[in-house]
């Protein structure tokens, strides 16, 4: 089979929607469905052959659209900085429930799957995001969302009325983001889908599209001859001690009375359909369900919701081994229903240790954004800026108090003079009225900043190395609007000491908290 690949530039917010939030409003998938690139390729398979309605019986449309054993339309899921396309994030990974994500650092994270372990000793889901393994490392993705509140008009009068004046909320995916689907297809369609695709780059996609969503760009496609999934060979995974199965998009099963259900054990039965083999009990289940519907234009109505098993969810199989030829059979087919739509696709097999370093990708230098050109809009986008820095500040400020704890060994009285030097010295974030305060010191009040002990050093020790190094408590704090950037120690930031100003405001938090214990 043939694999094309499908790179898409999102021109305008997407409305992907799920079955999210409540009655009045929209909540946009995380990715581009398949149905979606599947419905769009068959519009411009009806213009192209000048048809107002599909012929069914006709093979070729068959073929191309409705056959899920000879072409298959994937999600499209968020690209990598690399080029590569993500992958939902397996429900089997998990982290220590205090490891945070954060740019320019690293967390450890744990797959289930394989070992439970001892560690971590407080596990928590890692999240919902994509991920890919680039040099080595595993770097997780998080689409970007835009928010727009619209009212209901009457579409005849083109105006809200009396009985249709109610606000509603879209949540899209965001316009400037890359996405990348594939198709796969047999040898003698791929011609005829890349003919239909690279007539017209722009292509519209999802709901609301006389609104200002929908937008998208194709800029790069490909026909490739070997294409997997996971980017690993199918003959690095045959032959493991252990079968585990991965759900790479949502899919949809039904149990012995015929009825759609979310149940992990189907995933069993489906796959001993399609091998002929006989599979033993599970020995680890992680699984999460979703409610999957859409809308069928020909009809002009949604079609039924149904529950399924979520993207990510993960079964595995003690003492079962399966060859290449059954893995590349079972990845390039999948399992389930509406396998055409892109659903039921499946790993066998992947990632193989039992902990691992996962990060966010660097920030990229370029932005999508255009720059502001008015100085009315610039002012605003800076103000607004200097906010959320002083915001992300505040909140990196109050996480720091909360982890640090002073032992006892100092009095009150000069936890007190300590956060009065340091109130004076705020204003001008002049840091050494409180070096002068430290270096003059009687001996009796030296001895006790000495023996008090803050986590492993001694509180006199952690005061020096603050006000000596304000920003180092500070982890890579940053914002931008527009294509206004703000940093934590930019010019304007060291010429207003915030590290400084936010460094003494620690200091008294981390004493007055002291105080309130003894007390």
């Amino acid at each position: 089979m043939k694999a094309i690949t499908l790179t898409l530039h999102t021109q305008q917010p997407i409305l992907a929607t799920s079955f999210q939030g409540d009655p009045n409003s929209d909540v946009s998938y995380s990715y581009i469905p398949g149905s979606m690139i599947r419905g769009a390729i068959i519009g411009r398979y009806m213009r192209q052959n000048h048809l107002s309605e599909l012929d069914l019986t006709n093979e070729e449309v068959k073929r191309l659209f409705f056959d899920a054993n000879s072409t298959r339309y994937l999600n499209a899921y968020l690209l990598s900085q690399e080029k590569k396309r993500t992958l939902p994030l397996p429900l089997c990974w998990f982290k220590d429930k205090d490891d945070e994500l954060k740019d320019n650092s690293s967390i450890t994270v744990y797959d289930f799957s394989i070992d439970r372990g001892d560690n971590p000793e407080t596990p928590k889901s890692v999240g919902e995001y994509f991920w890919t393994k680039e040099r080595g490392v595993v770097k997780l993705y998080k689409d970007k969302r835009r928010i727009n509140i619209h009212n209901f008009r009457d579409r005849q009068k083109g105006r809200s009325t009396d009985n249709q004046g109610e606000l509603f909320r879209y949540d899209a995916l965001d316009a400037g983001q890359k996405f990348q689907s594939v198709i796969l297809c047999e040898d003698r369609d791929a011609i005829t889908l890349q003919m239909l695709l690279v007539t017209e780059p722009n292509i519209w996609l999802g709901g609301s599209q006389s609104a200002g969503y929908g937008h998208t760009k194709i800029i790069d496609l490909k026909i490739i001859n070997h294409w997997d999934e996971i980017g690993i060979p199918a003959e690095e995974r045959e032959n493991d001690e252990n079968l585990s199965i991965t759900l790479l998009s949502d899919t949809l099963l039904r149990n012995e009375c015929g009825q759609p259900v979310a149940d992990p054990m189907l995933i069993k039965q489906a796959v001993e359909e399609v091998l002929k083999i006989s599979l033993p009990e599970t020995s680890n289940i992680f699984a999460g369900s979703t409610l999957i519907g859409g809308f069928n234009r020909k009809w002009g109505l949604p079609l039924p919701q149904v529950p399924a098993l979520a993207a990510g969810t993960a079964i595995v199989f003690e003492g079962i081994e399966i060859n290449e030829s059954q893995i590349k059979q079972l990845e390039a087919y999948g399992i389930g229903e509406r396998r055409e739509d892109g659903f039921g696709r499946i790993a066998i097999n992947g990632l193989k240790k039992e902990h691992f370093l996962a990060i966010f990708p660097s920030s990229s230098n370029t932005s999508s954004l255009p720059p502001l050109k008015d100085e009315v809009s610039r002012l605003l986008a800076e103000q607004m800026a200097q906010r959320l820095l002083e915001q992300k500040l505040e909140q990196e400020l109050q996480k720091q108090v909360g982890y640090l704890s002073l032992q006892d060994g100092i009095s009150n009285s000069q936890l007190s003079r300590l956060q009065s030097v340091a109130q004076q010295a705020l204003p001008t974030g002049d840091c050494n009225l409180l070096l002068s305060l430290l270096n003059n010191l009687p001996s009796n009040a030296r001895n006790q900043f000495d023996r008090t002990k803050i986590g492993n050093k001694s509180f006199r020790q952690q005061l020096d190395e603050w006000l000596a190094n304000p920003g180092d408590w500070i982890n890579g704090i940053e914002v931008k609007i527009a294509d206004v950037d703000r940093r934590f120690d930019d010019d304007r930031a060291r010429q207003d000491k915030l590290a400084q100003k936010y460094t003494l405001r620690l200091i008294m938090a981390v004493a007055k908290k002291a105080t309130k214990e003894k007390k």
